[in-house]
């Protein structure tokens, strides 16, 4: 349902290879611009200690968690490498540099 998009900013907002953290009634979801200015949004919980992916370092269409440095696929939402876990993901839309996310009633992993 298309009434459930929440507006969060602007993409310039956000710097390149950065993050901005938005809390919405389902928790805190961090919004990744890579270099390539591509924006996708996830739960800000790394899967393995909870740690805060919105301070991590974005490389390519990756994140990785300042805690203990797991590599989190920002288009999937999966632990890179040997790491198994998962966070959720949120579809984002960005119309002419206005971004929103779709807001479900719960945050989901992938499986």
């Amino acid at each position: 349902m298309n009434s459930n998009w929440m507006t969060i900013g602007r993409i310039d907002d956000i710097p390149l290879r950065g993050a901005r953290c938005v809390k919405t009634p389902q928790g805190k979801v961090a919004v990744f611009r890579t270099a390539e200015n591509e924006v996708f949004a996830i739960e800000d919980r790394c899967p393995h200690k909870g740690g805060p992916l919105s301070q991590g370092i974005v490389h390519g269409k990756a994140v990785t968690c300042p805690l203990h440095n797991w590599v989190i696929s920002l288009e999937s939402g999966r632990a890179l490498g040997a790491d198994e876990g998962s966070v959720a993901t949120l579809p984002l839309r960005n119309t002419d540099g206005e971004l929103s996310i779709l807001l479900e009633r719960r945050l989901e992993a992938a499986e």
